[in-house]
């Protein structure tokens, strides 16, 4: 299988490597991050104007129409700055609902607007007792005329609190865990009955618990079937889990070339560290897993639109195990590495691994997915 980038790709690659380079250097992350909004608007409006907001997302409403591939290279480079703006929750997430499940009229009106940096999406999925079951829905969306009334409570919404629409799931039919039933609704933040409280995360991002009381959701606001929305929540968590797998493997990579940098300099009975034999070998031992975390994320990517479900959700499951352990190994190998200065909150190292932490829980840790792998 040919894994070479083509021109256009190779172009982009440069591109946001330089952008995260030039204009996104720690020190501006970790301002955007305490600001109020917890990330930049001007930086997301340089996101629209370089059109990566745009990138995967059909041409008939704005956008490139390019593969996953491309989204893969952009989280890549988000992870290495590790950027704070809400492209996985709009974009990836928001949007791919939109994509994936919207109707002509649902992505004609609201695509262009994303696509030109105009609103933020967030997807509310994770109810407080749900853990990674997709499935278990308890939030209920009655009928109310041609209508429907939502009411329930979402957990853990990224970047939920700076949202204009959020897309939601909850369950016009059966009883909670079960498969059929579950309808997505894309509903106005500012709606009556929407409750929300916005927090700031470990990793230096935001999220929001949500309350819908009685919310109304007009019938122009249904995503997909009514009762068969799983399907459809399913590929837009698998698309995420790679997105984060890519946003990882740029994590990975900045540590793996700190902690090599600095035992180069770090000097030790007057010489430098790297010089050490033992320390060499956890270096390559790093380095493995870095390769095998970027060949798993590669592969994922590549099977997202696999005509197969299965398919897909077993190579979902399989890269999000490797990037679990390999996250782990490689931040923990730095932080030792890097001894004292691996801890402290001045240095990038701790934060790298604080996103690489919270990255093995998002969509399912390691144990969540190996169950799932030997389910499929």
């Amino acid at each position: 299988m040919d894994f070479e980038f083509s021109e256009e790709q190779r172009l982009l690659r440069e591109s946001v490597a330089q952008f995260v380079a030039q204009d996104y250097p720690f020190s501006r992350r970790r301002e955007l991050a305490a600001s109020e909004e917890g990330f930049g608007r001007d930086v997301w409006a340089r996101f629209a104007d370089l059109g990566w907001l745009a990138l995967p997302f059909p041409e008939e409403a704005g956008g490139f129409g390019a593969t996953p591939v491309e989204t893969m290279i952009l989280m890549e480079a988000i992870g290495r700055g590790l950027m704070v703006e809400p492209f996985l929750s709009t974009v990836v997430l928001g949007g791919g609902s939109l994509r994936l499940g919207g109707s002509p009229s649902q992505r004609a009106e609201a695509l262009p607007p994303l696509i030109e940096g105009k609103i933020l999406l967030a997807f509310a999925f994770a109810e407080p007792q749900s853990r990674f079951h997709l499935a278990d829905v308890e939030t209920r969306a009655e009928r109310n005329g041609a209508g429907h009334r939502l009411t329930g409570r979402k957990i853990v919404v990224l970047h939920g609190g700076t949202a204009d629409k959020l897309v939601v799931s909850a369950r016009t039919g059966g009883s909670a865990r079960d498969e059929a039933g579950i309808s997505l609704f894309l509903i106005d933040r500012a709606s009556p009955g929407v409750e929300l409280r916005a927090y700031p995360t470990i990793d230096g991002l935001r999220a929001a618990e949500i309350t819908l009381e009685g919310v109304e959701a007009g019938p122009e606001s249904l995503l997909g079937e009514l009762g068969g929305a799983l399907p459809l929540i399913e590929a837009v968590v698998d698309n995420g889990i790679a997105a984060v797998c890519a946003e990882a493997l740029g994590a990975m990579e900045v540590l793996y070339e700190t902690t090599l940098e600095y035992l180069r300099t770090r000097r030790q009975f007057g010489r430098p560290i790297g010089s050490f034999q033992v320390l060499q070998h956890r270096m390559v031992d790093m380095y493995m897993e870095l390769e095998q975390a970027r060949s798993m994320t590669y592969m994922v990517t590549l099977r997202l639109e696999d005509p197969d479900p299965a398919e897909r959700r077993r190579a979902a499951s399989a890269a999000k195990v490797q990037i679990g352990e390999s996250g782990r190994f490689v931040g923990r190998q730095a932080v030792q590495l890097h001894g004292g200065m691996g801890m402290v909150d001045e240095h990038l190292v701790s934060h790298y691994f604080k996103r690489l932490t919270v990255i093995d829980t998002q969509f399912g840790n390691v144990d969540h997915h190996l169950e799932r792998m030997a389910a499929l």
